[in-house]
């Protein structure tokens, strides 16, 4: 191969490789377990809303993650949900709601017991019942695509976890 050639070709090599984008570390959570989450646990899922509003609260957390370079996530689950109920007390923390709120817009959308607002997981590809709750939706804003596909329920037994692995969980989608 011509000498002269090499560079050119590996510049169009890199140029159309994809890029591989390395997670954002995860912040080291302040607390060891659950038990020394702030109680009441919070009942983050307005209950009341709408199919209408809900609608509208993911169309409006689309736009603003897109507006300020962020993922979307979409936080599916119930306030009669502790594993739910678990998240929302970890996402609370000072440390951990920063990281949420630099890399994510996030909106919580209440699916009752699995019988309400299920248009928005639907409009993502998931048409089965939900394997559990809570279940996490995480979007790309620019192309509307969910990041965690198979993953949406891994959360679901969430107070079987440590606090650290929720971190870490949220961190391995953000860049």
């Amino acid at each position: 191969m011509n000498s002269r050639l090499v560079p050119t070709l590996l510049l169009s090599l890199a140029i159309a490789a994809p890029a591989v984008a390395a997670a954002a570390p995860a912040p080291k959570v302040s607390i060891d377990s659950f038990a020394q989450l702030k109680t009441p646990l919070p009942y983050p899922y307005n209950e009341k809303a709408s199919e209408k509003a809900v609608g509208a609260a993911v169309a409006q957390a689309r736009a603003q993650a897109l507006k300020e370079h962020k993922l979307l996530l979409i936080d599916l689950g119930g306030n009669w949900c502790g594993d739910c109920r678990v998240l929302a007390g970890t996402i609370e923390l000072p440390e951990l709601k920063r990281f949420v709120d630099d890399h994510y817009v996030l909106v919580t959308v209440d699916v009752g017991r699995f019988d309400k607002n299920l248009q928005v997981p639907a409009a993502y590809g998931i048409h089965k019942r939900l394997e559990g709750v809570p279940s996490l939706l995480v979007v790309d804003p620019r192309s509307n695509k969910l990041l965690d596909e198979g993953h949406v329920s891994a959360l679901a037994d969430a107070r079987h976890m440590t606090p650290q692995a929720l971190a870490d969980w949220l961190a391995q989608w953000t860049s």
